[in-house]
C-alpha cells in the first residue's frame, strides 16, 4: 500500500515547480538564457511529474480497510491451491490450528519483501509463545498466472523464509477475484505493479477469520495475542494428555518481551499459578473436612442415648 496520500505528492511536485520556476526568472536576470533555458527545462520535468502523479491509480484506504473489517466471523470456501511443488492444496486441510494468511506477488521487488521479511520474523518471535506444530502460516501469490509455484519457490528461497508450518500458495487465476474478496484483500494494478492493502488474515481451528493485523511491521505480540486468544478458547476435551495441558499453562505464563521483539517465559506466573492452585485445593479439603464433621455432629445430635444396665436395675 502506498504510504503517502495522492494529495500529499501533488502538492510536493506543484512546490517543487513553483521553486523552479521563481530561479529560471532570476536566472535570466543575472546568468543569462543559457541557465535559464535549463532551469525551465526541470519546471517543465516537474509539470510533467505533476501530471503523471495525477493520474496514478491509487487504491482508497478507507474502502479497503472497511472491505476487511467486514469479513470477520466469515468462513472463506475451500478453494484449492498449488504448493511449492505443484502439489494441490485445500485450504480446508489447514483446519484444526489457527493460520495466518498473507497476500503477495512476486513481482514485487520492495515491499512484498521486505513485508514477508517482516512477517517471518514476528513468526520466529512466537517461537517461546507456540511451537511450530500449534498454528500455519501461508502466503499467496495473487498475481496470475506470474505468481506460479516456480515463481513462488524462487521467492521464498531469495528472501530466506524457511520455517517447518509457512507454506506459499498459488491460485488458479479464475478464482483470484473470489478468493481475495472472502479473505477481505484489496489491491489495484498501477503502472509499477499493485497498490495494495498490508496486513495478516487470522483464521481460527475452524476455518473462520477471527481478525485483520493491519500494517508493514507487524510485531510478535500483533500476531501472538490473537493466536494465544484463540488456543486459550479452545475446549479441553477428554483426549487432552497431560502434555497438551501443561503447553496450555505455558502459554498463560508466556509474555511478550518489547526489547527483544519476542516472548519469553515467566516463572513468576507460574508460583502466582501453583500458589493459586495450592490455595484452592486447600479450601477445597477445607470445605470438605468441615461438611464431614457438621454431618457427623447432626448424626451425634439425632442417636438417642442409651443407658446402662446397672441404672435400669
Amino acid at each position: 500500500m502506498t504510504a503517502a496520500p495522492p494529495g500529499a505528492a501533488v502538492r510536493s511536485v506543484k512546490v517543487v515547480m513553483n521553486v523552479v520556476i521563481g530561479l529560471a526568472r532570476r536566472a535570466q536576470r543575472t546568468l543569462g538564457p543559457l541557465a535559464a533555458a535549463a532551469l525551465l527545462g526541470a519546471a517543465g520535468w516537474a509539470q510533467a511529474q505533476d501530471a503523471a502523479t495525477s493520474t496514478v491509480p491509487r487504491l482508497d484506504e478507507a474502502a479497503a480497510l472497511a472491505a476487511g473489517q467486514a469479513v470477520i466471523g466469515s468462513t472463506p470456501p475451500d478453494f484449492t491451491f498449488l504448493d511449492r511443488q505443484g502439489k494441490p492444496v485445500r485450504l480446508s486441510q489447514y483446519r484444526g490450528k489457527p493460520l495466518l494468511v498473507s497476500f503477495i506477488y512476486t513481482g514485487c521487488f520492495e515491499i512484498c519483501p521486505a513485508t514477508t521479511r517482516n512477517l517471518y520474523e514476528a513468526v520466529k518471535g512466537l517461537d517461546k509463545l507456540l511451537s511450530p506444530n500449534q498454528f500455519n502460516v501461508v502466503s499467496i501469490g495473487f498475481n496470475q498466472p506470474a505468481d506460479s509455484p516456480v515463481a513462488l519457490r524462487s521467492f521464498a528461497a531469495q528472501y530466506g523464509i524457511k520455517y517447518p508450518n509457512w507454506e506459499f500458495l498459488s491460485p488458479h487465476a479464475k478464482i483470484v477475484e473470489p478468493l481475495t474478496r472472502s479473505f477481505g484483500f484489496s489491491y489495484l494494478a498501477t503502472p509499477a505493479g499493485f497498490d495494495h492493502i498490508l496486513g495478516v488474515t487470522v483464521l481460527d481451528a475452524e476455518g473462520k477469520i477471527a481478525t485483520q493485523v493491519w500494517g508493514d511491521r507487524l510485531t510478535a505480540q500483533q500476531l501472538g495475542e490473537p493466536l494465544r486468544q484463540l488456543l486459550g478458547r479452545a475446549p479441553v476435551t477428554q483426549r487432552e494428555t497431560l502434555t497438551s495441558l501443561l503447553e496450555r499453562v505455558r502459554i498463560l505464563c508466556t509474555v511478550y518481551d518489547p526489547e527483544t521483539g519476542s516472548y519469553r517465559f515467566k516463572y513468576a506466573l507460574v508460583m502466582e499459578l501453583v500458589g493459586g492452585m495450592v490455595f484452592f485445593l486447600w479450601m477445597i479439603g477445607y470445605g470438605v473436612a468441615e461438611w464431614r464433621r457438621s454431618r457427623r455432629t447432626r448424626r451425634q445430635a439425632r442417636t438417642p442415648a442409651v443407658l446402662p444396665r446397672e441404672a435400669l436395675r
